[in-house]
């Protein structure tokens, strides 16, 4: 991946890391901060939609079809403020799947710093394409 690291990524990432144990999820719990101009401006973890059980997971083990991504929640938490993420930062526990790249594109994201890489990497080839700063810590 590319781009480069600065003092206060590790911070960030460590901010996503506590807020991802906010999510009910069992397999895996995922934390994303969005940051611009030094400011914490969006948060979110995977779970699901707001209303709606806190159980993200079925009996099985799978995990339910409209759990949302920690990405998607913190792009539609700030889409619902006053703030906007064009040129800001986001800092996610696990590498963003396809679905979020997207968001995360369209939502005008400069840069994207995560620590796990997700076991698809079409995300990441995305956001690369369209010429996003990726960094892997």
């Amino acid at each position: 991946m590319s781009g480069t690291s600065n003092k206060f990524d590790e911070s960030y990432l460590e901010m996503a890391r506590v807020w991802a144990k906010n999510s009910y999820c069992v397999r895996r719990q995922v934390g994303a901060i969005l940051v611009k101009d030094r400011m914490i401006i969006s948060d979110g973890y995977n779970g699901t939609p707001s209303g709606f059980e806190n159980v993200c997971e079925y009996e099985d083990g799978t995990t339910k079809p409209y759990v949302l991504h920690a990405e998607a929640n913190a792009i539609t938490k700030v889409a619902k403020s006053s703030n906007s993420s064009e040129g800001a930062t986001l800092y996610v526990t696990a590498s963003p799947c396809m679905e979020c790249a997207k968001l995360i594109i369209q939502a005008g994201i400069k840069r994207v710093v995560y620590h796990d890489e997700y076991r698809l990497t079409d995300g990441l080839e995305l956001l690369e394409r369209a010429g996003i700063e990726v960094v892997k810590l």
